[in-house]
């Protein structure tokens, strides 16, 4: 019988990790809603916090959790890609729209496909095969949206109750990491939870068969 790619123990502990990722990507919504002036230095600075942290939850998580050995490489070497992306959006924090347009673009193109690929190839074999499909798709749409912010866009608007302001790239792309990190939060939160409660009815004692008399 084959095997799950995430087994015994380990798969009764796996929602833990869809959970710690939903509280990194809800805390970096939180700080882009609740912060004004969002320019590529926060930008920056809050995306490769963003990219540090959930890579090493992904990346040491995967180590410990995951038992089939090609899944287990694709979500270490997304790990990595968020670990090397986020310092180096932090240490070239002052590198301006063009640096932010290309970390965010490459972290979300590389990883996003990535844990597509590995939703899709764990399909009907895990349980959280359909997370990791739907995530892997979010974080490759927003490789696309941010593709095709186009750098030079500053466009003045006008919005009911006379607020005006200018729309510029790098607000977009900020606007869509916040939105792209509150969705997928949400979405982890819910399949950790479905995770955590399907590993415990498959343990609970009324679930073990009877005894023959």
């Amino acid at each position: 019988m084959a095997r799950n790619p995430i087994d015994g123990a380990r798969h009764d502990r796996y929602w833990m990790v869809p959970i710690l990722r939903a509280v990194v990507a809800l805390a970096t919504a939180g700080v882009i809603t609740f912060t004004a002036g969002h320019s590529s230095h926060f930008g920056l600075n809050v995306f490769g916090a963003f990219a540090l942290a959930s890579g090493l939850v992904v990346g040491i998580a995967s180590i410990r959790l995951v038992s089939e050995p090609v899944t287990r490489a694709f979500f270490v070497g997304q790990g990595v890609i968020g670990v090397v992306t986020g310092v180096l959006a932090l240490v070239l924090s002052g590198g301006g729209l063009g640096m932010l347009l290309y970390v965010v673009s490459v972290w979300a193109a590389l990883t996003g496909f990535l844990e597509l690929y590995s939703g899709l190839r764990n399909r009907g074999r895990h349980p959280g095969a359909k997370d990791w499909t739907a995530v892997g798709a979010f974080t490759v749409l927003l490789a696309i949206a941010t593709l095709l912010v186009p750098p030079g866009l500053e466009q003045r608007f006008a919005a009911p109750g006379g607020i005006e302001g200018i729309l510029r790239a790098d607000i977009v792309v900020v606007g869509l990491v916040g939105a792209y990190a509150a969705i997928i939060g949400v979405f982890l939160v819910i399949g950790g939870l479905s995770l955590k409660w399907a590993a415990a009815k498959q343990i609970s004692p009324s679930n073990e068969p009877e005894a023959a008399l």
